[in-house]
């Protein structure tokens, strides 16, 4: 009998005894297909990768160079898989396989010193997805046990609870009522039939509930058809952090089990750059199937409702207002325009970053970074990159799409002893909504 995601996804992490050197190199070729062979191939090492790096950038450390921390899966290949590998070995010219010691060094370089974000993929003249590359050399430490504790015990309470912070639906369902309370507004749970299933990320339940409430104003002016499940709201996914297609799996099966029960025609994103990116660009991959719905983000919702005339908002914010680009939903998602006309209907003093964009700096938590407790003295070096481009603008606060984002920004600001405040752009948006709500 074929076990279902969430029993292969327990196998895989039960099966994570000790840390084997063996099994990562097993899997490092394992993962090493045609394209990843191709790329790993390309690379003519100029060094372009490393200047787009705000680790490397901070530490001047040659081992942050993007390329350099795939040299362990990149020797596997080369060792195992390349042109004339078998040869290489007999005559004692292959790479040495990996050891325990050197893959336990390495995965400070693979996870603490890698938001994946893509920037040095941006940079790269041969085309090569480092971020991507780096993701696949994860799938090769977690399976081997050696990925750090923090994203092993997130994936153990996502798993188990639902959520990589252990938030249950208890504890959504009060912030609901708190919300339905605050606005007079009613927040549908388990609609069957709607149009629009609304998933949310634990940071967001936790850190930002009041969002649940501008989303519940939103829609009700725009007339939506929408509805939170009460399983599977849960849209954050550590399977893509840690590099476990098996847990992603599981996770992304949840949200697509209470898109199917409830039989909506979309799935929204929520302010969350890697949901995005598991659930919109690698979820149908990850299940071996297609989605009988689509997935928006919330920011591209937004701005379709505000184009359609759907949306109105009345008013603009006088402060001198900047955006920060979250990597997975700009640079690697492309929606780069959403945010920008949302901004310039709420904001009478928009200015843009130096290298905005898809060309921005990660908030430097990105990729489970800031889940791994032993990271934050580096991420924290990591964020003078990112101060720089905030300080440039003059901003009297910045505003971003991603609820990962604005708790990494506000640990980090209150580390540099910045008072700029950070805003929620679903929340900024409510906040200058037209009165009058139109009934569905």
């Amino acid at each position: 009998m074929e076990r279902s995601a969430f029993e292969s996804a327990r196998a895989v992490l039960d099966s994570v005894k000790a840390p084997d050197a063996c099994k990562a190199a097993q899997t490092f070729v394992a993962r090493t297909g045609r394209d990843a062979a191709f790329q790993l191939e390309a690379c003519v090492h100029c060094g372009q990768c490393a200047e787009a790096c705000h680790f490397y950038l901070v530490t001047g450390d040659p081992r942050f160079t993007p390329v350099y921390k795939l040299w362990p899966m990149r020797n596997a290949y080369r060792r195992e898989r390349a042109p004339f590998a078998s040869l290489k070995r007999l005559l004692g010219l292959a790479p040495p396989a990996p050891t325990a010691q050197e893959l336990a060094e390495w995965s400070e370089l693979l996870y603490d010193s890698c938001n994946l974000c893509g920037r040095c993929t941006l940079a790269c003249p041969m085309g090569i997805d480092i971020a991507g590359l780096v993701r696949q050399a994860r799938e090769g430490m977690s399976a081997a046990g050696f990925a750090p504790a923090d994203l092993y015990d997130a994936a153990e309470r996502a798993l188990e609870a639902g959520s990589p912070m252990g938030v249950r639906w208890p504890a959504l369902k009060r912030q609901i009522e708190l919300q339905e309370r605050e606005t007079g507004l009613e927040i549908p749970v388990d609609a069957e039939g709607a149009d629009y299933l609304l998933v949310l990320s634990s940071m967001e339940i936790i850190g930002y509930p009041e969002i649940l409430g501008a989303l519940a104003r939103i829609f009700r002016q725009a007339g939506l058809s929408w509805t939170l499940p009460s399983a599977g709201f849960e849209a954050t996914n550590v399977g893509v952090q840690i590099g476990s297609r098996e847990v992603a799996a599981a996770l992304l099966s949840r949200i697509v089990d209470a898109a199917e029960r409830l039989k909506v025609k979309y799935v929204v994103s929520p302010e969350c750059g890697h949901a995005y990116s598991a659930l919109r660009w690698e979820g149908p991959n990850l299940l071996g199937r297609p989605y009988s719905f689509k997935v928006v983000q919330i920011t591209e919702l937004l701005d379709q409702l505000v184009r359609e005339g759907r949306l109105r908002t009345r008013g603009k914010d006088a402060r001198r207002l900047t955006f920060h680009d979250p990597c997975q939903i700009v640079r690697r998602g492309g929606v780069t325009r959403a945010p920008r006309q949302l901004m310039d209907s709420v904001s009478g003093n928009f200015v843009e970053m130096p290298a905005s964009g898809a060309a921005t700096f990660c908030c430097g938590g990105g990729g489970g970074v800031s889940a791994i407790h032993r990271a934050e003295k580096l991420r924290f070096a990591a964020f003078e990159r990112k101060k720089r481009q905030v300080d440039a603008t003059g901003a009297e606060a910045l505003v971003t799409c991603c609820s990962n984002c604005r708790n990494v920004l506000e640990e980090a600001m209150e580390q540099y002893g910045m008072t700029l405040p950070v805003l929620g752009l679903t929340e900024l948006i409510a906040q200058y909504l037209e009165p009058g709500e139109r009934q569905p």
